[in-house]
């Protein structure tokens, strides 16, 4: 919760028509709320992925219909005003019964209509957005509307089916998840928290905690602390020791992470970026088989906030031009909650590279191979920092701490000022 201060706020129920079982959400979100950020609240509520134009319909004050279409720089509706400037409570009054529903229309192709029904008047914290209940996953994007999704899941629901292997393909390449894996009644609402806390973060920031810095920062300063104040003994090939290895992989958390008995920076290579990232970052360097803190490494342990700028302007000003476009991928995909699954996200690099006119010396495309050693490298310099919640289950997606997007709001400035 952002403040004590109460702002008037709508209670709404939120549903996609046509569905069987109904999919829905029961949502409280300030009045005040503009059009285009109810659109991204509502696209967080149900895991859509924000790739189509939407539309509104509603009454106006008047009391007569009236039409709304966003984004404002991609609609060309001849009939329907431009969203920007309006807010919910230009749209709904519980007043006025005439003006207690709207409806939203997500895909103009599919045409997922949303009815939005005004429950009734609350009031929130100021900054808050919420989900107290619901049911059902969001659809799947591009599926063919409500009738293409339920028969989509019917078919899912029977490994018989003429048609499962041609569903289970395309759901897999979609969502990254397997026919078997995928489970259309569930719901988390916890989830669903979490990604309209990070929009609320982003639209009305809020200052950076020490508990935010200290829970980002904890496996860099971990290791500082090891190293403090002779140093840690390496092996005679420079790795961390097993019992470091092992005692790293406990006290950060890392044990999912890992293969093997996980004494060994081989099997846990979450650890080995960690001391290769803490050296090149010269926080840490190598002295007569020991790791020991740099100048800099003791000013980062007595002063946090130092460490923070430092390790903000490495993530944020890499020396590759590749490395800067996929960090803004990343902090972008963060962000929002919305990136490709796990199997196409080397695919998603590696048309971005393309689109910036990245080529190879003899001036051919980028080979996957290329995108994914680009992924890579961007990803262990993120895997240094306590970015994420923890993962609960396998396949639920992980999402930023406030700390984390706090952290990618810094990042984003860094790369927007290049």
């Amino acid at each position: 919760m952002h403040s004590t201060d109460a702002v008037p706020a709508f209670d709404l129920r939120v549903s996609i028509q046509g569905t069987d079982p109904e999919i829905w959400r029961r949502l409280q979100l300030p009045a005040d709320l503009t059009v285009p950020q109810f659109h991204l609240a509502v696209q967080a509520a149900f895991g859509w992925e924000d790739r189509h134009l939407y539309g509104i319909r509603y009454v106006d004050r008047k009391g007569k219909p009236a039409v709304l279409a966003g984004p404002d720089y991609e609609t060309e509706e001849a009939e329907a005003a431009a969203v920007s400037g309006v807010v919910l409570s230009d749209l709904l009054d519980a007043k006025q019964p005439g003006r207690s529903r709207i409806e939203y229309e997500y895909d103009f192709g599919d045409c997922w209509t949303h009815e939005v029904e005004l429950l009734g008047a609350v009031d929130l914290a100021a900054g808050e957005l919420v989900c107290l209940e619901g049911a059902s996953r969001g659809p799947v994007e591009d599926s063919g509307g409500a009738a293409g999704y339920t028969r989509l899941v019917q078919i899912l629901a029977d490994r018989n089916h003429a048609e499962y292997a041609d569903a289970d393909s395309w759901v897999f390449q979609l969502t990254g998840q397997s026919g078997r894996q995928f489970d259309a009644s569930a719901f988390d609402v916890q989830s669903v928290n979490r990604k309209l806390r990070n929009l609320s973060l982003q639209w009305w920031p809020q200052p950076l905690t020490d508990e935010d810095r200290d829970a980002v920062l904890r496996p860099v300063r971990w290791l500082l602390e090891q190293a403090s104040p002779d140093g840690v003994e390496l092996t005679k090939d420079g790795y961390l020791k097993p019992a470091m290895v092992l005692r790293a992989i406990e006290e950060l958390g890392w044990s999912n992470m890992v293969m093997g008995k996980a004494n060994r920076e081989a099997h846990a290579v979450t650890v080995m970026e960690l001391r290769e990232h803490v050296i090149r970052w010269r926080l840490l360097r190598k002295l007569k088989g020991r790791l020991v803190l740099t100048t800099a490494g003791r000013r980062a342990l007595e002063r946090p906030a130092d460490l923070w700028d430092l390790v903000i302007d490495k993530i944020g000003r890499p020396e590759h031009d590749a490395v800067y476009l996929v960090t803004r991928l990343y902090a972008f995909w963060h962000l929002t909650g919305i990136a490709p699954p796990w199997n196409r996200k080397v695919e998603a690099i590696r048309a971005a590279l393309e689109a910036a006119g990245f080529v190879t010396r003899s001036g051919h495309p980028i080979p996957e191979s290329w995108a994914s050693d680009i992924n890579q490298t961007v990803r262990r310099a993120l895997g240094c920092l306590h970015l994420m919640e923890a993962r609960e289950t396998r396949w639920r997606q992980r999402l930023l701490t406030d700390g984390g997007v706090k952290f990618f709001l810094e990042v984003s400035q860094v790369l927007n000022d290049r």
